[in-house]
């Protein structure tokens, strides 16, 4: 992926994404969330078939923190979390323009499987 700077809004150069920089994204869109919270998510969402490492997880994390995908917090979400050493992130506009943008792009590619009679309509 481009590494991103400060005048580089061109939100089709990070197409298509990796597949797990999208779930990372996808997993931040409705909260701010840590490490371990966003491997859970993801293996929530995917019903087990996407399980991210800890080595995946956060080698993605750095490389979308410099593309300014996500950002991370200096002060957890949640004020009862008693572990100091939990880093929180956030999705950025940025990421999320990124994300919307993979979502159609995969929708598009669907609805060609579809139209073609490779997959049925209804799955």
């Amino acid at each position: 992926m481009p590494k991103r700077t400060p005048v580089d809004d061109d939100v089709d150069g990070f197409l298509p994404l990796p597949t797990a920089v999208f779930h990372i994204l996808v997993a931040l869109a409705d909260r701010d969330r840590h490490g371990y919270s966003i491997m859970q998510d993801v293996g929530a969402r995917t019903d087990g078939k996407v399980v991210l490492s800890a080595g995946t997880l956060y080698t993605a994390i750095r490389r979308m923190l410099e593309q300014g995908l996500i950002q991370e917090l200096r002060e957890s979400p949640d004020p009862d979390s008693g572990d100091e050493r939990r880093r929180y992130y956030r999705l950025t506009q940025f990421g999320r323009d990124v994300a919307v943008a993979e979502a159609r792009r995969l929708s598009s590619m669907l609805e060609h499987a579809r139209a073609t009679k490779l997959i049925p309509r209804k799955l």
